[in-house]
């Protein structure tokens, strides 16, 4: 079986179990907005990467997708509650489940779904669960942490890289670590390995994010599937406009504040504009640099592992690379 072939393989169960799994029945208006927000689908990169770490240490990782769905529920759960907190209208393509039921409803199905990860949690060994459950609780903190910090930085004049990086750390890339380090501990790796995977989870994390600054502003619209420079239109603290904001001088760092303070504009115009600040102060580059600085410094981390599947090592690292060389 190929790399790609094992991942879409597993793909599939995870879907068709995800499908089949009752979050509830009554009443439909707590769990109706549950079962839609789980079937608007995305690359399930998260449980996928729990089976996979699962596979680099043990047959069989049907036997974990419990564990592996409640890392998915529970980033619909964050997905579901953010989307309130930004007042985001979609989401995939469709309605956010506020717009399509109301707030309350959002906030209540949330609260359910955070519930059912643990339930998805209780079948792991006792003699693992203490531990499965203490990282759990700790990677959700961090990541509630994360999206605190995000809203912090809306109403700031000025964030710095570091706080940047930690905040898309704790937000987005603890849950990816977390998902490879679930897998690693019900397959009974060494505690060294789970940790390794972690950090390497977490690097390519943040890396994956810088990814996501750079083709919002310079991705071709043909492949993004969605509007190019929605970053710059809603002036979104990034790592691009952040470092943009620190290097540019003069007349430079005027026209950049002078659109950062414009309320009324033509979104074109403005994009384009911010743009080419951003290739005239070579922040382009400054970005690609320190993006693949952590992608080298995650696949560091997963070279040094110790594992007893090559084929199950191979899917992961071309699952990665994948995603590290997507255009959208």
């Amino acid at each position: 079986m190929t790399e790609k072939s094992l991942a879409h393989a597993l793909l599939i169960k995870l879907e068709d179990h995800i499908t089949s799994h009752s979050f509830g029945e009554s009443p439909l208006e707590l769990y109706d907005p549950i079962s839609y927000i789980m079937s608007l689908g995305g690359k399930r990169i998260r449980p996928l990467l729990s089976l996979l770490a699962y596979g680099l240490y043990s047959k069989n990782p049907e036997e974990i997708l419990n564990q592996a769905c409640a890392v998915e529920v529970f980033h619909n759960f964050t997905l579901m509650h953010d989307d309130i907190m930004d007042q985001a209208p979609l989401r995939r393509g469709k309605a956010t489940v506020h717009e399509k039921w109301n707030a309350n409803t959002a906030i209540l199905s949330g609260d359910v779904m955070l519930v059912r990860a643990y339930d998805l949690l209780l079948g792991t060994a006792p003699s693992l669960l203490p531990e499965v459950l203490r990282l759990f609780n700790k990677t959700a903190v961090e990541v509630c942490e994360g999206q605190q910090f995000d809203m912090n930085f809306e109403n700031r004049e000025t964030v710095h890289e570091a706080e940047y990086l930690n905040m898309i750390q704790l937000k987005t890339a603890v849950l990816l670590g977390h998902a490879l380090q679930l897998g690693a501990i019900l397959a009974g790796a060494e505690k060294e390995d789970g940790q390794r995977l972690y950090d390497f989870g977490v690097n390519i994390g943040v890396g994956f994010q810088l990814k996501d600054d750079l083709l919002d502003v310079f991705a071709d619209q043909a492949k993004f599937g969605k509007q190019v420079g929605g970053d710059i239109i809603s002036n979104k603290k990034t790592f691009l406009l952040i470092k943009a904001l620190e290097l540019a001088e003069e007349k430079d760092a005027d026209d950049l504040n002078y659109w950062l303070s414009q309320r009324e504009f033509d979104k074109t115009e403005k994009v384009n504009a911010v743009r080419t600040l951003y290739e005239k102060l070579g922040i382009k580059s400054l970005t690609e640099s320190k993006m693949e600085y952590y992608f080298k410094t995650g696949f560091e981390q997963l070279e040094a592992i110790h594992f007893t599947s090559q084929e199950y090592y191979n899917a992961l690292q071309s699952l990665t690379q994948d995603l590290i060389h997507r255009e959208k």
